[in-house]
Order: structure tokens, then sequence, then C-alpha cells
């Protein structure tokens, strides 16, 4: 079993930053995809961003410019910086990792929410 664990959203004005942290409890996190998903109010889940264990990432259009995946695997730690937030960014924020059974982990979420 894998354990995921979000942090740090928030609430933040149009134009500002946020940096997502995912922290996994098992050393599968070196060799496996991260990714990062989000679900607004009313809304299906949408992917967002991922990247491989070799570093290659991958963006959903709207966050393109914008967002920033990395990964640490000394500190089993995925990141999502998040840059230049809009209002339609607002959303629960999702940390997935997917084993080779194709049967993914998810983390409890935290909430992001751009406001004026």
């Amino acid at each position: 079993q894998v354990q995921l664990v979000e942090s740090g959203g928030g609430l933040v004005q149009p134009g500002g930053s946020l940096r997502l942290s995912c922290a996994a409890s098992r050393s599968i996190f070196n060799s496996v995809t991260m990714g990062w998903y989000r679900q607004a109010p009313g809304k299906q889940r949408e992917w967002v961003a991922t990247i491989t264990a070799g570093g290659r990432t991958n963006y959903t259009d709207s966050v393109k410019g914008r967002f920033t995946i990395s990964r640490d695997n000394a500190k089993n730690t995925v990141y999502l910086q998040m840059n230049s937030l809009k209002l339609e960014d607002t959303a629960l924020y999702y940390c997935r990792l997917t084993p080779p059974s194709n049967i993914p982990y998810w983390g409890q979420g935290t909430q992001v929410t751009v406001s004026s």
C-alpha cells in the first residue's frame, strides 16, 4: 500500500503563486510516473500534469507556461509550482501514483482557491 499526502493549497489572489507538494510513503515513487489532477465544484476530475521517473513532463494546455511539475526522488516527493493563477484554477488538487497494475493511488487532495 502506498500513501500519498498533499499539502500547500490555500487562498491566493489572481496572478499569485502556490507550490503544492505530494509526499509518498514508499520507494516505489522513484520508478513510476506521478501526476497532478484537479476537480472544480460541479465538474469532472481533469488531468493537469505528469512527470515520468526519468523527469519528462507533460501538461494540459490550459496550464502550459504557468505550472511546473517536478520531483525529488530522495524525498519521495512531487511538486506542482503554480504561477500566474487564474480564477478558473480554483479546484481540489489531487496527487496520483500509478503502479504497473494500473490501479492508481490517490491522495486526499489539497484545496486551491483563487479569488480577488
